[in-house]
Order: structure tokens, then C-alpha cells, then sequence
């Protein structure tokens, strides 16, 4: 079956404080853009790689393709105003009898590893998350800023990306969503637990994998690369 990675950077980074999108920020001579194509374009199991890029950037974005030599990156299309809808776009181009890893490209130093346990585990599953365990504990509040539930954390963890399923099922629930006119998703796999249309296996996630969404999470990563 053939694996394609839907990239989403289309996002506008209003919190990078940048008159750019934080995904065509510069780290080690490369984009994070680039980072993120990079690492899907050398993964042996990627067949092809869906961009979807922010429309008022696109020529950024073909810009800094025509810089390299991807030769998986067969779409490129211009992303909506939410995430859902940029997801919607990438994930709908795909065919029926394929997987999808759906990644955010702020989430620029995705390991190998992280990949090849997304496509393992669509061997048996539909839907795939990636997540590592949280080391904080979580607290809930209400509108007055108050605590009203502190979960055990052993129940919880971080989400990541990729997220993975067989197309034809995250193809089903966007259209159950764009029916109900719903687009109160931040993540893939949201939609497919509010429609209850199939089990969400787990894979883990690595600490690199950070969504980079100020200048200060770089300095993490600094750290995480030595």
C-alpha cells in the first residue's frame, strides 16, 4: 500500500514573532520547512509527499523546493484557514488504498524512527497518534481560573506527529465534519474519535519532535541535538 506524507505548513506563526511563518525560519542552514520535507523524502517506506503550504507564502514555499532535489513531493496546494481545513485539502488528493502521515512541518526534527513505527502500525490499525508520556502533572480548570480535576498522570501524554490512517477513513470523517460544518478539531485524530469510526492505536513519539511555536523552543532543540 503506498504511504504519503501530507505536510502541512500553512500555518501563519503569528507567535514566532516573524513577518515570515515560523516554518521558513532558518535553523542549521535549512528551514524548518526543509528539516521536515527532508525527513520524510529519505524514509525508504514514503512513497510520495503532499505539501500544503500557506497561499500568501507559496512562492516561498516553490522556492525553497526548487532549491532542492525532492523528487517525492508530487502535490503542492494551497492550505485553508484552519488546520482541519488544510488537512482536509492534503488528505483528500490522496487515494483511497493508500496511508496518510499527516505532519505538521513546525514539527521540523521528526525522527526516523517515529515514521517507521507510524506505517508499522497501520499494518494492523487504522488510525495511528504518535505521543510520549508528560512528566508534569495536568490540571484542569474552570472559568475562574480554578482547579476542578487533576487526571492521573499515568492516563496521559502528549500528542505529537505524525498522525496516520488509511486514507479512505480520515477521507470519512473530514466529510462527516465539513456535513455538520464542524471545525472545531486542532488534530486529526480528534475527528476520528468524535465520530467513534475506529480504535486509535499509539506509537511513541520522541522529545525532538517538539512543535516549535516560539523562538525559545529552539533553544530546546539546540539542547536535544547535541
Amino acid at each position: 500500500m503506498k504511504n504519503i506524507a501530507v505536510i502541512l505548513a500553512s500555518g501563519s506563526g503569528e507567535r514566532f514573532g516573524e513577518n515570515i511563518p515560523k516554518q521558513f525560519f532558518i535553523f542549521k542552514g535549512k528551514t524548518l520547512l526543509e528539516h521536515s520535507l527532508d525527513a520524510f523524502e529519505k524514509n525508504e517506506y514514503i512513497n510520495e509527499i503532499f505539501l500544503v503550504t500557506n497561499p500568501k507564502f507559496r512562492d516561498l514555499a516553490e522556492e525553497i523546493l526548487s532549491k532542492n532535489s525532492y523528487k517525492k513531493i508530487t502535490k503542492v496546494l494551497n492550505g485553508g484557514k484552519t488546520r482541519v481545513e488544510s488537512s482536509y485539502i492534503g488528505t483528500k488528493e490522496a487515494p483511497d488504498n493508500s496511508n496518510v502521515l499527516i505532519h505538521d512541518a513546525v514539527r521540523a526534527f521528526v525522527t526516523q524512527d517515529i515514521i517507521n513505527r507510524n506505517i508499522e502500525a497501520l499494518n494492523k490499525y487504522q488510525a495511528v497518534g504518535t505521543a510520549i508520556e508528560t512528566v508534569d502533572t495536568i490540571i484542569q480548570v474552570d472559568e475562574n481560573n480554578c482547579i476542578t480535576n487533576i487526571p492521573a498522570r499515568s492516563s496521559l501524554k502528549r500528542v505529537q506527529t505524525p498522525q496516520s490512517f488509511r486514507a479512505e477513513l480520515i477521507k470519512k470523517a473530514h466529510k462527516m465534519a465539513l456535513e455538520e460544518n464542524n471545525q472545531n478539531f486542532t488534530d486529526d485524530c480528534g475527528l476520528i474519535l468524535q465520530y467513534k469510526l475506529a480504535p486509535i492505536h499509539i506509537v511513541e513519539g520522541d522529545e525532538i519532535n517538539l512543535k516549535i511555536t516560539q523562538k525559545s523552543d529552539l533553544e530546546i532543540i539546540e539542547n536535544l541535538w547535541k
